[in-house]
């Protein structure tokens, strides 16, 4: 049953990932088509939560790893490259959005680098959808494909929809955080974005059967229903974002965009699982041991709920209208002369030392309890491996201190001796 649990948290995770980083994702590339003032806003909007959203599909590719190594065997072979160019776009896009934030001013370049990264990583992340739905080539477990089994027509078909639905809610989201768009540009912008993404949620609905070498199952009861009702309720959502764009309040096509969007991908999961990997490899057969699963359940569920407070504190501390920050002009640096610090006493030295033994000792103690409890294994870490881990840590603190004492970092006055 934890097998379900890590697939659970697999979709889970993919999900508040498409959901919170796909405006983020949809604000960079509708920059490209903003003026100078404007890129530097939407840049200042994502800045505020880029991180924690994009924290997610590093939870769904742990969960994906550690506890359906199968799958994960199978599928990264499959699509190495478009993964490897999301990665590449996604450090880009924060270099850019960082440099950007930080620089004085508007910066054309690193504007442009974030808006096109975005593009990029939404691309790459469309095109690895479209090349898991096909079902990459495998035997016995390993994949058998070519290194560009990715591309093909469907593929690019996904990644088109998932580049409109981004900016669809890229769009939403700017009607929510902004001011100063006219209520018929933002209705004629986020119209048109919605009736292209319902065209391609068809025509990839109606594609899918053809492309998918797993065989749908609509006969089945319990399936049919829980995915008509995924899609009822996304064509209610999708309502109420066509009717949200240009009104007020200004959150309501965000909020019915995020609700379209995760009924969508309710929708396909209600399609296709328990199969991981089309055709018919199943979550049970692709899944870890028992004790890895209740080890990487237990982990990521704790995990999760602070994940989840970064967001909440995230939106609560940014909620409303973006406005530019009135930042204050910073005094004058202050010149500290540098005075050697005495040297530490020998109890001192001792105290240090046998901390830092202590410490090195209990995530040894730890990593041998874990290993024994979760990894069914009665065996503590080897005696040489202890040597040489405890060794090795005490040297690198030693020399550490020793560096940071000759840069003066250990140096340290009243500061009343520094007042002119």
């Amino acid at each position: 049953m934890l097998e379900y649990a890590s697939y659970a948290l697999v979709l889970f995770s993919l999900g508040m990932y498409v959901v919170l980083d796909g405006y983020d994702l949809g604000v960079g590339m509708l920059s490209l088509a903003a003026g100078p003032a404007r890129r530097r806003e939407y840049g200042e909007i994502v800045a505020t939560a880029w991180d924690a959203n994009e924290s997610w599909i590093i939870l769904a590719g742990v969960v994906l790893w550690a506890g359906l190594p199968g799958a994960s065997a199978v599928l990264l072979p499959a699509v190495y490259l478009p993964l490897i160019g999301m990665l590449i776009a996604v450090i880009l896009r924060g270099l850019g959005l960082e440099m950007h934030s930080a620089a004085d001013g508007y910066r054309r370049g690193w504007a442009l680098l974030f808006g096109g990264a975005s593009l990029a990583a939404a691309v790459c992340q469309g095109l690895v959808l479209g090349a898991v739905l096909t079902g990459p080539r495998q035997e016995g477990g390993r994949f058998t494909g070519g290194a560009l089994d990715w591309l093909s027509p469907y593929s690019v078909l996904c990644a088109l929809g998932l580049v409109v639905l981004y900016l669809l809610a890229g769009a939403a989201w700017l009607q929510d955080k902004t001011e100063g768009w006219s209520r018929s540009r933002t209705r004629r912008t986020g119209r048109s974005l919605l009736a292209a993404t319902a065209v391609l949620a068809v025509a990839l609905g109606l594609l899918l059967p053809g492309a998918d070498p797993q065989p749908t199952a609509l006969d089945e009861p319990l399936r049919a229903v829980l995915f008509w009702l995924a899609v009822a309720v996304a064509v209610g959502a999708a309502a109420v974002a066509w009717s949200g764009f240009g009104r007020a309040p200004d959150w309501r096509p965000f909020a019915a965009v995020a609700t379209l969007t995760a009924s969508g991908l309710l929708a396909l999961a209600a399609l296709t699982a328990p199969v991981v990997i089309p055709p018919d490899s199943t979550v049970h057969q692709v899944a870890s041991p028992h004790s890895s699963q209740l080890f990487l359940v237990l982990g990521v569920g704790l995990c999760m709920p602070f994940v989840l407070a970064y967001n909440a504190y995230a939106w609560r501390s940014f909620r409303g209208k973006y406005t530019a920050p009135v930042e204050p002009a910073l005094p004058p640096l202050r010149t500290v002369p540098h005075t050697p610090a005495p040297a530490a006493a020998p109890s001192g030295a001792v105290r240090t030392v046998l901390r830092r033994t202590l410490l090195v000792v209990l995530g040894i103690l730890a990593t041998a309890v874990s290993q024994d409890v979760f990894g069914g294994v009665a065996d503590w870490i080897d005696p040489l491996g202890v040597a040489l881990l405890a060794g090795t840590a005490l040297a690198a603190w030693v020399a550490g201190d020793r560096r940071d004492r000759r840069a003066g970092h250990f140096d340290a006055a009243p500061e009343a001796e520094h007042t002119p």
